[in-house]
């Protein structure tokens, strides 16, 4: 009795504490606050946030969506497999594919010229990264059906016959995605339903995250915090993780009713995008820990295979089996998405599943990549 006493006296004063700074601050009460409420739904923030966004990238036209304003710009041909995964670098221009002919191909996007192919040991590649945190960055990562992550250094000294700068071995099952959280440590997430955190210097995993029950397909770096990240995975759930505590993960959001393929985070850190084989796109919010919005259609009954974000929030671009790129509103969900290159005579955007796509960080291109050999670059 003494113990529960103490602790309802520690919580009385905790309690005050917070009114006390509440009041001085000038922050609003949200004690009696119906959630359920527009006013007080946290995708009305992220509506509000949307409108007032000045930003110049894709979306930046007042009446976007429209099937008119993005179009295909840029072609990259080169690989002779299927494009499996693709990420831009940091600075916007060059990007990183990887194919199953057994090659990851550095392009320049702007010129569409192939600036390196790497050759792999193994041929079932399933994903690739770019190091993102400097725009200067030569560093790029791959993994597959080998259970290896592999990091290449592909500077001006670099040559195919050096083969990989480090390999990083740890999982069981296969290598479904990985991204890099500085130059040194790198996330990877594997068919053996863990994620792991590895140091590159020295070629050892730091961290495992062990929760999922089944093949986790995808991760993504909170942009504004690299100590977060969130993962998607076949048992339905995207788990939001803190690299610093790996026993467990901070936040649990279920819903779908099908395998998870992909998830990436919007610019402001907040809110997360996963897509999944159930065909829906959906979205999460990390401060309500709700899901904001579900967007599927009637039309749309095939998997979702990637997702990307654009830079203010607004469009959401889903890449899918049926060889289509849907771009979603985030302000209506009831909208009919519109499909990529609609304005074009092509019957669909690539001639084969889109595998991957993938938005520039400056907002200002957006990249698919598909089992028809080929990328697409559309502005």
């Amino acid at each position: 009795m003494e113990t529960a006493e103490k602790l309802q006296s520690e919580a009385l004063g905790l309690r005050g504490q917070v009114a006390k700074m509440r009041e001085e601050k000038n922050l609003p009460c949200f004690d009696d606050a119906d959630f359920e409420s527009p006013e007080c739904h946290a995708h009305r923030n992220l509506q509000t946030a949307v409108k007032n966004n000045n930003s110049n990238g894709l979306d930046s036209d007042k009446n976007f969506p429209d099937k008119t304003i993005i179009k295909q710009r840029k072609l990259l041909k080169g690989h002779y497999g299927k494009v499996y995964a693709m990420h831009w670098s940091g600075d916007s221009r060059r990007l990183v594919s990887a194919s199953q002919d057994g090659k990851l191909i550095i392009w320049d996007g702007l010129t569409t010229n192939k600036l390196n192919a790497v050759p792999l040991r193994s041929s079932w590649v399933m994903t690739c990264a770019f190091d993102q945190t400097s725009p200067s960055s030569r560093t790029v990562a791959c993994g597959g059906l080998d259970n290896l992550c592999s990091i290449f250094v592909v500077d001006d000294t670099w040559s195919q016959e050096r083969g990989p700068n480090a390999e990083l071995a740890g999982h069981d099952g296969y290598l479904s995605c990985c991204r890099f959280v500085n130059s040194k440590q790198i996330l990877t997430a594997s068919g053996d339903h863990n994620c792991m955190l590895f140091d590159i210097p020295t070629r050892t995993a730091i961290s495992t995250f062990s929760s999922h029950t089944s093949d986790v397909m995808s991760i993504a770096i909170n942009p504004n915090d690299p100590n977060q990240f969130v993962s998607g995975s076949c048992d339905t759930q995207a788990k939001v993780w803190d690299k610093r505590q790996p026993l467990s993960p901070t936040l649990e959001f279920w819903g779908h009713e099908a395998d998870i393929n992909c998830v990436e985070y919007c610019k402001d850190g907040f809110t997360f995008v996963t897509g999944s084989d159930d065909a829906s796109v959906r979205m999460w919010d990390i401060r309500s820990n709700r899901e904001l919005a579900k967007f599927s259609d009637e039309g749309v009954i095939h998997g979702i295979t990637s997702v990307a974000i654009s830079k203010s929030g607004r469009i959401i671009f889903a890449g899918q089996d049926d060889y289509n790129c849907m771009m979603w509103n985030t302000l209506d969900q009831n909208k009919e998405p519109i499909r990529l290159g609609a304005s074009s005579s092509l019957m669909h955007t690539h001639e084969n599943r889109v595998s991957t796509v993938g938005m520039s960080p400056d907002g200002n291109a957006f990249c698919t990549g598909s089992w028809d050999t080929v990328l697409k670059i559309w502005a």
